[in-house]
């Protein structure tokens, strides 16, 4: 049986409750059922139409009078909004990605869904980790032991290259690494820097999104795939992966000699 390790790359000590410690529990799956209930109640009560570009255009005005009145509770709602959007994996969370352009400009919403999105991503990470992690990689074939051994060593690599390049599902890039024994320290610089980089873009977009609502219009999604912005995300994307290629020359050299 493997042996988890902490952040520091360190074994972590076993406990009876411990995810790694090969008992399984049934307390052990409360946050993972906490998660599916929230995200039954939110569609059971709608709440999923309000994360739309429809209720983008139907509330504008009100949101709009709302942040004017109210600027620092209306971000602190607006990050919990978006963490708990992320968290239960719902789909809009492009558009609120918008919406923060839109009311708090291109730099200020950007840093908003960044923080939140990663604190939402955290939560499905640990939960999904504390619960099931040890449990599907008992499950798990030689590929995945394979992976999960290319993900130890290389975690944060592999995990910017993940989040750079905006073709993976959100969602599954926040379980993946829970079930390959990466490090929570890892994933959260991971994440920032990773999603950052595409969230600004479109928190750019929204900034003008008044404009384009004005005409009638809808906004341009497919604008991170043009060349100018899908280039250089592709760039840093693989830099992320060059400590990687180093890492397996170097073992190569010394398998050799």
């Amino acid at each position: 049986m493997r042996k988890a390790l902490d952040d520091d790359g360190q074994p972590a000590a076993d406990t009876a409750d411990s995810p790694k410690s090969g008992r399984f529990s049934v307390k052990r799956l409360i946050p993972i059922l906490v998660l599916v209930l929230a995200t039954v109640l939110f569609f059971v009560f709608d709440l999923h139409t309000y994360v739309s570009l429809d209720a983008l255009k139907t509330h504008r005005a009100a949101v709009l009078d709302y942040y004017a009145a109210h600027q620092a509770l209306t971000a602190l709602l607006f990050g919990a909004a978006y963490t708990v959007v992320v968290a239960l994996s719902i789909p809009g969370a492009i558009w609120m990605t918008l919406l923060a352009g839109f009311m708090f400009g291109t730099a200020a919403g950007g840093a908003i869904v960044v923080v939140a999105a990663t604190l939402g991503s955290l939560i499905v990470f640990l939960a999904a980790r504390y619960a099931i992690g040890d449990l599907l990689y008992k499950k798990a074939g030689p590929f995945v032991r394979r992976m999960e051994e290319g993900f130890r060593k290389n975690a944060f690599s592999y995990l910017m290259f993940l989040r750079l390049v905006p073709v993976f599902p959100f969602w599954l890039v926040n379980l993946v690494p829970a079930f390959l024994n990466v490090g929570a320290v890892a994933f959260v610089v991971a994440t920032i820097l990773g999603i950052a980089p595409a969230t600004f873009v479109f928190a750019s977009v929204g900034s003008g999104l008044g404009a384009v609502l004005d005409q009638g219009g809808t906004p341009d999604l497919t604008i991170v795939f043009e060349p100018h912005i899908m280039g250089p995300l592709l760039g840093l994307a693989v830099l992320a992966l060059i400590p990687v290629f180093l890492r397996r020359i170097k073992e190569r050299r010394g398998g050799a000699s």
